[in-house]
């Protein structure tokens, strides 16, 4: 394929099984000038296993502030450049954030090589709502933080989507379970595309069982996907009622919000009945 010169090809390569490299990505890594990788180490032999023999430098959280200028001055000289992750699509919760907005800023073309995603695999296999859903990435490490992050999406109708790491499965699936209670259906991915993947579906609490039931299924990296809250229908009356209450000393917007967070309604609907206690009043 033609490589453009001064792109910037953002290249997603296999999570796994080395069979989902594209046709696309392959050729754009054999034919640009440079390849930059998170961990060469890595990389290099996912490279090898396709003849790939493109020059590879590392591109990672602690350098990546340093390097992108570097990077951005070799693009304006006429380079091309792919950017490419461990596994997966580059910059979900990986580096290359600052290089991709760098690359804008000095209206250059970034170019996306769409693959493999751990995120996209799991939910379509989840059997979950996938028509509207939120990627948190990873938890929080800390127990407080987690519980915090976790509260806050506690009435989040949309699906919900986390990856996590062994080491940590354990301790984020009991924090999901005192927040969201142990009978909300959710999916564990693990391991997808690889020689032991595993997606499990059921409450919860059933779940978390099943994780105890054999050591080995603590092992790996996995997607947790959520089944969001219950849309609640909002009581009209009685947040009319509670409207009234606020509006008499908050402002319009506040009035809303606060309002909207005790009844759990839309903010939509709760501000068509502050339009209509306004012109009430009238």
């Amino acid at each position: 394929m033609s490589i453009i010169k001064g792109a910037l090809y953002i290249v997603a390569t296999p999570i796994g099984n080395l069979g989902d490299l594209s046709p696309r990505a392959k050729s754009v890594l054999e034919n640009v000038d440079l390849i930059v990788a998170e961990d060469t180490r890595h990389s290099k032999p996912m490279l090898n296993q396709f003849g790939i023999e493109t020059k590879i430098h590392a591109y990672h959280d602690h350098n990546e502030r340093k390097q992108t200028p570097v990077l951005i001055q070799q693009l304006q000289d006429g380079a091309s450049i792919a950017l490419i992750s461990d596994a997966g699509t580059p910059l979900i919760c990986d580096p290359g954030y600052h290089l991709v907005l760098a690359a804008h800023a000095a209206e250059l073309q970034v170019i996306p090589i769409p693959g493999s995603s751990a995120l996209i695999s799991a939910l379509s296999a989840a059997g979950l709502s996938s028509e509207k859903f939120i990627f948190e990435g990873y938890l929080p490490a800390r127990k407080i933080a987690r519980q915090q992050r976790l509260q806050l999406l506690k009435d989040e109708t949309r699906t919900l989507v986390f990856y996590e790491v062994p080491h940590r499965i354990f301790a984020s699936m009991e924090a999901t379970i005192t927040c969201f209670g142990g009978q909300r259906q959710a999916v564990i991915a693990k391991e997808i595309t690889k020689l032991h993947e595993k997606i499990r579906r059921g409450t919860l609490a059933e779940l978390m069982r099943w994780l105890h039931s054999d050591k080995d299924l603590s092992k790996g990296e996995f997607v947790i996907v959520i089944q969001g809250a219950k849309e609640i229908s909002l009581d009209k009356l009685e947040a009319r009622r509670i409207l009234k209450i606020l509006l008499a000393d908050r402002t319009f917007k506040e009035a809303i919000r606060l309002t909207s967070e005790i009844t759990r309604g839309k903010k939509n609907d709760i501000y068509k009945l502050a339009l209509e206690l306004k012109k009430d009043e009238h």
